[in-house]
């Protein structure tokens, strides 16, 4: 199979201040395919991730050095916009956020912003958005009430149909099933899967069966360097390192 690369970074370093975080992490995104990273809790993945899209810029005092590329333009280059940015990279964060509105307004609201005035165009994509975050069915009669009164998993459903009503390349997941039931896990890895055939997603999880089940690619992180990076099956079958094979069958982490 053919690769086209959509995002890569190239020896990206990333400093909290004086410490440093990431070393030297270059990885590369194929487009329309799940990459997963893992590794023990506070090893550099989240704030990766956050790097692909500059939340960390929300962070006093960092810096960062190499490069962030999206379809081969560099996201940290000062010309770039990154209201512009964040749109085609979206994000879902760990714990579902849906804005204290109604159902409807959550996912009109990133329109709205982004300058659709046709009201019309809006409901047909809050429809569209909703439908392929697999939740229309179970919201279509209470557009208007509160997202607040939807369950974890239908907030966290909702919260994915909100970011790709903007119409996102690349779909950034910060383990996004790690606050629901098992139920509703399952119903986010289904649309995981769903969603790889249009867009490109990198997902962080704690869940090493989650990520053998949702991903193409697997990178393992350790103390804020990559370690390895494989295919999936490749890496949790026949890891190349040591430290690789200790993470995954549970010797440490």
């Amino acid at each position: 199979m053919e690769r086209h690369i959509k995002m890569y970074t190239e020896n990206l370093d990333f400093f909290y201040g004086n410490s440093q975080a990431l070393h030297d992490i270059s990885i590369d995104f194929d487009e329309n395919r799940v990459t997963a990273l893992i590794g023990p809790s506070g090893c550099g993945k989240s704030t990766y991730l956050r790097c692909l899209n500059r939340m960390n810029d929300l962070i006093p005092n960092i810096k960062v050095k190499g490069r962030a590329m999206l379809d081969k333009k560099d996201i940290y280059d000062p010309s770039l916009d990154v209201v512009t940015l964040r749109r085609r990279v979206g994000m879902v964060f760990q714990k579902p956020n849906p804005f204290p509105k109604s159902i409807f307004e959550n996912i009109a609201y990133g329109l709205k912003v982004n300058g659709v005035k046709d009201k019309a165009e809006i409901t047909r994509i809050v429809e569209k958005s909703l439908k392929q975050a697999a939740i229309w069915d179970e919201v279509k009669d209470r557009l208007n009430e509160s997202a607040l009164g939807l369950s974890g998993g239908q907030q966290q459903r909702l919260c994915i149909a909100r970011a790709l009503a903007v119409a996102p390349e690349v779909l950034l997941m910060d383990e996004p099933a790690s606050a629901l039931d098992p139920i509703a896990t399952q119903k986010i890895e289904e649309l995981i899967a769903e969603l790889s055939s249009r867009l490109t997603i990198i997902i962080v999880t704690h869940n090493m069966q989650q990520a053998a089940r949702v991903s193409d690619r697997t990178a393992f992180f350790y103390l804020g360097k990559l370690i390895e990076l494989n295919d999936t099956d490749t890496l949790f079958t026949k890891p190349e390192l040591k430290q690789t094979e200790d993470y995954i069958t549970g010797r440490f982490g």
